[in-house]
C-alpha cells in the first residue's frame, strides 16, 4: 500500500514548488525520485540543501471535487519532502 500524504497548506513568500491548486489536497506516493538540491533556495543562488523529491499522484476528485470530469483519473505531481506531511 502506497504512503498518503498531505500537501502542506503554507505560503511562504517567494518562489515555491507547491502548486496551489494541490496545496491542502491528499495523495499517495507513488514513488521517490531521489534527493535533489532545494529548487526554492537555488532560485535566489542561495546554498541549497538536498531534499527528497517523491511523485504523487492525486485523484481528480481530490484535486476538482465535484468539477471533476472523470473523478477516477489521475494527476502526478512531482512535491520535495518539506512539503509533504504523512496521513
Amino acid at each position: 500500500m502506497a504512503d498518503r500524504v498531505r500537501v502542506r497548506q503554507m505560503t511562504p513568500p517567494g518562489h515555491v514548488r507547491a502548486p496551489w491548486y494541490l496545496r491542502g489536497k491528499q495523495g499517495e506516493i507513488e514513488r521517490p525520485l531521489g534527493p535533489f538540491a532545494n529548487p526554492e533556495k537555488l532560485a535566489y543562488g542561495l546554498p541549497a540543501e538536498q531534499r527528497q523529491l517523491y511523485r504523487v499522484r492525486f485523484t481528480m476528485a481530490e484535486v476538482w471535487g465535484d468539477d471533476a470530469e472523470r473523478p477516477d483519473d489521475t494527476l502526478d505531481a512531482e512535491l520535495y519532502d518539506h512539503w509533504l506531511e504523512r496521513l
